[in-house]
């Protein structure tokens, strides 16, 4: 009870910063100043992460190489873009109800996908032992089913001539942060397989910003900007991988530490 009650801002005269709290199975309805924040805490990192994914392009020695270095990129730049661009239609085109919604579910879709491809580099370029074929795949198939599991239980509309947003019971969002939890961390299993431990701790760091940023993701209307500061905890955690895969798989002097292709 004491924990709660330490994180709830709406007696302080932060307050004004934020709306009051909705139901776990109501979306939460952001003020204006926490939407300009949710938009630029990621619009930021556009340009950086194009410019980072083209220098690990730039970088690459074979073709594999060079694909890990475009499929990393399109999942970290795309998980920049379509929040800011979702976060922004929402602040203001937010009477398009379905525009709105479809990528309300393109930016939870995406995470799956850049979580895929945060590992892929890892995966595609270094010797892991027997599972790290199976996992290789396994990792997309995860983020899949979570797109699925999106589609089908993130939020119902009605057609586009009633577009009606039905809320589905809050269980369903506690499955999709766990579904989120999972992934992140079950190919981690097979990372920390690896003979060369170079990045290991990077990769710890990384998550450990991602893991502690959930609690401001679920804090929104007890903490103000709480979404915005979750976006800054997801940029943290992809700069310390980032950095990880720029120095230990694509530096001229980790090519000894490669796979042979």
């Amino acid at each position: 009870m004491l924990g709660p009650r330490l994180l709830d801002f709406q007696k302080t005269k932060y307050a004004r910063f934020m709306n009051r709290r909705v139901p776990a199975h109501k979306r939460y309805q952001p003020t204006e100043y926490e939407h300009a924040a949710n938009c630029a805490t990621h619009a930021l990192w556009i340009v950086p992460s194009i410019l980072g994914s083209s220098v690990l392009y730039f970088l690459s020695d074979d073709a594999w190489e060079a694909i890990s270095a475009w499929i990393y990129g399109l999942g970290l730049c795309g998980l920049f873009v379509v929040s800011t661009v979702f976060h922004t239609i929402s602040w203001r085109k937010s009477h398009l109800r379905m525009v709105e919604h479809c990528l309300h579910m393109g930016d939870r879709m995406a995470i799956y996908f850049f979580i895929a491809a945060s590992y892929a580099p890892w995966l595609n370029l270094r010797e892991l032992g027997p599972w790290a074929s199976h996992m290789r795949w396994l990792v997309w198939i995860m983020a899949s089913g979570g797109t699925v599991y999106v589609f089908f239980f993130h939020e119902r509309t009605g057609s586009c001539f009633e577009p009606k947003v039905v809320y589905l019971p809050a269980r369903y969002k506690l499955v999709e942060l766990l579904c989120y939890v999972v992934m992140g961390f079950f190919p981690a299993l097979v990372i920390f397989s690896m003979p060369n431990t170079e990045g290991i701790w990077e990769l710890v760091t990384g998550g450990a910003f991602y893991c502690l940023g959930t609690v401001f993701f679920k804090s929104d209307g007890r903490i103000p900007f709480a979404h915005a500061i979750w976006h800054l905890f997801v940029a943290f955690g992809a700069g310390t991988h980032y950095y990880a895969i720029w120095r230990y798989l694509y530096l001229p002097s980790t090519l000894q530490a490669k796979v042979s292709k």
